[in-house]
């Protein structure tokens, strides 16, 4: 199911909408497959190869820090399997405040997730980072720790709590935003 890019911040909205059109125009086709992500979805990422014990600190650790709905959609998701997905919890992801993009590359009317293969002599991930840069966004694909080819954001700042909110700021906004799973 595509991302519905209305459902973003419209000024990123309007910028993702332009960079699939400079894709398209270099010869890439870049599909949007999710925008806005609501909390509990990011919960299931975040639990994704996590350890019970790495998942009960965090769920402590979010209660002491005044987000005990964050630290339940934590719990309430249960266990999860697969790889690394994300480092971001929720609420801490720009996905949740309508500021996140996640693409694929399409070939041969098929998803093609290397980020080595080129078509033309363009990789398409690579592209999309490089025309993500020249609109101001930041590029996932670009980050140093897990990367995220997939992904572009409107802010430079990782997530929201580097960005200046607060757990108990951002718990309250996911309370508001997203009451039910």
């Amino acid at each position: 199911m595509a991302a519905d890019l209305g459902l973003l911040v419209p000024e990123f909205g309007k910028a993702c909408r332009e960079l699939i059109k400079n894709c398209q125009a270099r010869g890439i086709e870049m599909r949007p497959n999710e925008g806005l992500r609501n909390p509990w979805k990011q919960a299931k990422y975040w639990r994704q190869s996590r350890s019970i014990q790495e998942i009960n600190d965090r769920i402590a650790g979010l209660k002491a820090a005044g987000a005990p709905f964050i630290a339940h959609m934590i719990d309430s998701v249960g266990p999860q399997h697969g790889p690394p997905v994300t480092n971001a919890l929720p609420g801490a992801s720009w996905h949740q405040w309508g500021e996140a993009l996640d693409c694929f590359w399409v070939v041969g009317g098929k998803a093609e997730w290397s980020t080595t293969k080129k078509v033309n002599g363009l990789n398409g991930y690579r592209t999309y980072a490089e025309e993500a840069v020249n609109l101001g966004l930041t590029a996932g694909g670009l980050w140093t720790s897990i990367k995220d080819w997939p992904h572009v954001q409107k802010r430079a700042a990782a997530s929201p709590l580097s960005g200046g909110l607060s757990w108990p700021k951002i718990d309250a906004e996911m309370r508001t935003r997203f009451p039910n799973p």
